[in-house]
């Protein structure tokens, strides 16, 4: 494995902090990497262009996935 990919800038795991608006995929070490934000009163997506609070949660938690990913493919 390279030595680039054994030091890592945002360190796994990564986790997901819910608010009142948004997800926030964070590092282990507390950085934010990540901001997910939502709208729960929206008339219409489609004409918004916003994100419901499920489509919000499913991004920040495929987001927070991807240092496993990246893993597995080195490893692979």
């Amino acid at each position: 494995m390279p030595t680039e990919m054994t030091d890592r800038r945002f360190p796994p795991p990564w986790s997901i902090e819910e608010l009142d608006e948004c997800f926030i995929v964070r590092d282990a070490d507390g950085q934010a990497l990540g901001y997910f934000c939502f709208d729960e009163e929206q008339q219409s997506p489609a004409i918004d262009r916003r994100l419901t609070c499920d489509d919000a949660r499913r991004m920040a938690m495929n987001f927070a996935k991807l240092p496993d990913l990246a893993a597995s493919r080195w490893l692979a």
